[in-house]
């Protein structure tokens, strides 16, 4: 049905209105008291429960940044069944991000090409939003919080800018990320070479205080690269890596290379990053102890493929684009799919 919908009706309306008009109805979610009757329909038959960073996450299943930027529709995203939201991600300084149109579709290759540009409203908005969120005596799943650096801050200014962001939403997240790898910011990627992280993580951890935090990864480093991350997040400390954001290669997509071209430059997401996402989950896992979080992203779409990042060693596993093809019970789709291929398990035991 809702592919029907999709094909009909949303592809042909603009993506970025259309991405708003799908986050106004599931920020109206709590809004209109329905909450409790959609969690309960997007609730796993059986408990999907992971313990790690100190949380417990009711499903291994959660929100990617980059959907709710500003930590809007936080309960709404809950009650759909993702069973934590990565908020964000959220600059120092309010930033309106790139120029409109900034959001294409690859509808053949199941894909989406962003160049948002951190479009958000401030680490200090984002600050009091949270906190009514966390005071509010509602059920909500767990909050990550995703910060990057503010557009108009030099690279070499971008600890003292980081560090703002920190002071202001650690004491409201559960689990605080730096973003050092989306390509839409100019000379964000840089702060992945070794010379320049280990300075800025080791500022961030100290600002976060006991809030767990972790480090998203590009996934067009080197696997040589992709090691020294992972041994620097041990060495400093950290409590997790994610892997991984949006690609900058057009590699292997079906869409007509017209489509694509005008899409031009951005971050690629959805299921061309599938197997790129996956070797890197693998390369981290064999990489670091097996108690630090490992949160894999990208490319993902069905409960398979959930559980096949799970068997390769992720913590936890995140989703977006699928979402946008998939529709609002993507979320619950997986979450009865992983309960049914752990039936299956247990029952061939």
């Amino acid at each position: 049905m809702y592919g029907l919908f999709f094909r009909h009706v949303l592809s042909r309306i603009d993506p970025e209105r259309a991405h708003h008009l799908a986050f106004d109805v599931i920020r109206a979610i709590p809004r209109l008291g329905l909450d409790g009757v959609v969690a309960r329909l997007t609730k796993s038959p059986v408990d999907l429960s992971v313990e790690t960073l100190g949380l417990r996450f009711p499903t291994p299943f959660g929100l990617a940044a980059g959907f709710d930027k500003d930590g809007k529709a936080i309960r709404g995203f809950g009650a759909l069944g993702f069973g934590h939201v990565e908020v964000g991600t959220i600059t120092a300084k309010a930033q309106p991000g790139n120029p409109r149109p900034r959001l294409f579709r690859l509808v053949p290759d199941r894909a989406v090409v962003n160049r948002m540009g951190f479009n958000n409203l401030g680490a200090a908005a984002a600050s009091l939003r949270l906190a009514r969120v966390r005071s509010a005596r509602h059920p909500r799943p767990v909050i990550g919080v995703n910060i990057g650096k503010s557009r108009v801050v030099e690279v070499d200014d971008a600890i003292d800018d980081y560090l703002q962001s920190a002071r202001a939403l650690a004491p409201m997240a559960d689990y605080l990320v730096v973003n050092v790898s989306s390509p839409n910011t100019p000379g964000l990627r840089g702060l992945q070479e070794l010379e320049r992280l280990a300075p800025l993580l080791t500022a961030v951890k100290a600002e976060a205080g006991s809030t767990p935090l972790l480090v998203k990864i590009a996934p067009d480093l080197t696997d040589d690269e992709v090691l020294r991350i992972a041994q620097l997040t041990v060495e400093l400390g950290l409590d997790g890596i994610i892997a991984t954001n949006t690609t900058i290669s057009r590699e292997g997509l079906v869409t007509d290379a017209a489509t694509v071209a005008a899409a031009g430059v951005g971050g690629l997401s959805g299921a061309p990053l599938a197997a790129r996402s996956l070797a890197v989950l693998r390369l981290i896992r064999g990489a670091v102890p097996p108690e630090l979080c490992v949160i894999s992203v990208g490319g993902v779409d069905t409960a398979y493929d959930v559980d096949q990042r799970l068997a390769a060693g992720a913590t936890l596993v995140q989703g977006y684009t699928a979402f946008l093809y998939r529709g609002p019970f993507w979320a619950r789709q997986i979450n009865i799919g992983l309960a049914r291929l752990r039936r299956t398990r247990s029952a061939e035991a």
